[in-house]
C-alpha cells in the first residue's frame, strides 16, 4: 500500500477511494496552501500528492519526491499550479478533475453574467448599508439579458453548457475557439466576437497565449453597454486595464471569479464601479467538490495499482 499526502482538507467522503484501498493517508489539517519547504519535505516521504490549485507542484517538489512520488492528483480542471515537464520527465503522473465542475461552474458564470448585466452587487450593497430610500424610476438601471448577443470565448465543456443556459434566455450565442468548431455561432475573429457581443464570458485554459488574453486594446473594442464575465483563470484579464475601462465607462460592467494574483485583488478593480467580485467559488458546491476529491483519489489508486488514471494530463 502507499502513502498518499493530501494538501489541504478535503469534503467530507472525498477520499474514500483511498481508503477502501487501504492506503495511508497523510492529511494536512489546515485549509491554506503548503509553504513550499513542508510540500518539499512531504514529498519525499509520499508514493502519491493529492493538491489543490493553490500548490505550486514545481520541480523542486516533484525532484523532493522523487524517486518514490508516482502519481500527483490536482483536484482541480486546471493544472498550471503543477510543472507538468518536469513531472514527465520524473515518471510522475499528474491527473486533473475534468467534466465533475462543468455544470456547477457553468451555473455560476451565468449568475455572474445576470448579476453584473443587472447591477445586483452595487444594489444590495445599498440596500445592507441602509443607503437605499426607497423605490425610484431611475435607480440601478442595468442592461437586459434576455435578447442580448453571448460571446463565449473558449467552446469546450464549461463554455458550451453557459451556452446552453443562454438560450434559455433567448440569447444569440456566438462562441470562439483555436479551431472552428462546426457548431452554429462559431466566430474565428476573437476582435470581431468582441466588437459583437453585449456579454464576454471566458472559459479557456491559462497558457502563455491566453495570459492578458483580454488586454486594453481588446477591451476597447467593446460595446459601452457590454459586461465581462471571467470564470476561467486570472491572469486571461488584465486587471488593471479592466479597472480603468470600468472606471471610464468604456464597459458597462464585470463579473469576476478568478484574479491575477489571488487571494490578492488589484485595489483599483476592489473600488472599480458596476463590478461583481467573488473569491472563486465557480466550482463551490458540495456535490461537485465531492466529487473532484473522488475523482483525484480514483486517479491515486489507479496509478499505485500500477494502472493508467482515467484523467491524465501532459
Amino acid at each position: 500500500m502507499g502513502t498518499v499526502f493530501v494538501t489541504q482538507r478535503l469534503p467530507d467522503g472525498g477520499l474514500d477511494p483511498l481508503t477502501h484501498a487501504g492506503h495511508e493517508i497523510r492529511p494536512r489539517a489546515a485549509d491554506t496552501p503548503v509553504p513550499h519547504d513542508e510540500l518539499c519535505a512531504a514529498a519525499g516521504a509520499a508514493d502519491a500528492i493529492v493538491c489543490l490549485l493553490t500548490d505550486r507542484i514545481d520541480a523542486e517538489v516533484v525532484a523532493a519526491g522523487a524517486p518514490r512520488l508516482k502519481v500527483v492528483a490536482n483536484v482541480a480542471v486546471g493544472y498550471d499550479n503543477v510543472n507538468v515537464g518536469a513531472a514527465s520527465a520524473a515518471g510522475v503522473v499528474v491527473c486533473n478533475t475534468p467534466g465533475v465542475l462543468d455544470e456547477t461552474t457553468a451555473d455560476l458564470a451565468f449568475t455572474l453574467i445576470l448579476a453584473a448585466s443587472r447591477r445586483l452587487g452595487e444594489a444590495e450593497a445599498d440596500l445592507r448599508a441602509g443607503r437605499w430610500t426607497g423605490w425610484g424610476i431611475g435607480q440601478y438601471l442595468g442592461q437586459d439579458v434576455h435578447g442580448a448577443i453571448l460571446g463565449v470565448v473558449g467552446w469546450g465543456r464549461i463554455g458550451s453548457a453557459v451556452g446552453r443556459r443562454a438560450a434559455g434566455f433567448g440569447m444569440e450565442v456566438l462562441h470562439h475557439a483555436r479551431c472552428p468548431t462546426g457548431d452554429p455561432g462559431y466566430v474565428g475573429d476573437l476582435d470581431d466576437l468582441f466588437r459583437r457581443s453585449d456579454v464576454i464570458s471566458l472559459h479557456v485554459p491559462l497558457t502563455d497565449e491566453t495570459h492578458h488574453l483580454v488586454d486594453a486594446r481588446r477591451l476597447s473594442l467593446m460595446k459601452p453597454t457590454a459586461v465581462l464575465v471571467n470564470t476561467a483563470r486570472g491572469p486571461v484579464v488584465d486587471e488593471e486595464a479592466l479597472a480603468v475601462a470600468l472606471e471610464a465607462g468604456q464597459i458597462f460592467a464585470a463579473g469576476l471569479d478568478v484574479y491575477e494574483h489571488e487571494p490578492v485583488v488589484h485595489p483599483r478593480l476592489l473600488a472599480a464601479p458596476r463590478t461583481v467580485l467573488l473569491p472563486h467559488i465557480g466550482s463551490a458546491s458540495l456535490a461537485t467538490r465531492t466529487r473532484m476529491a473522488r475523482m483525484a483519489a480514483a486517479d491515486v489508486v489507479a496509478v499505485l495499482a500500477g494502472r493508467p488514471p482515467a484523467h491524465p494530463v501532459g
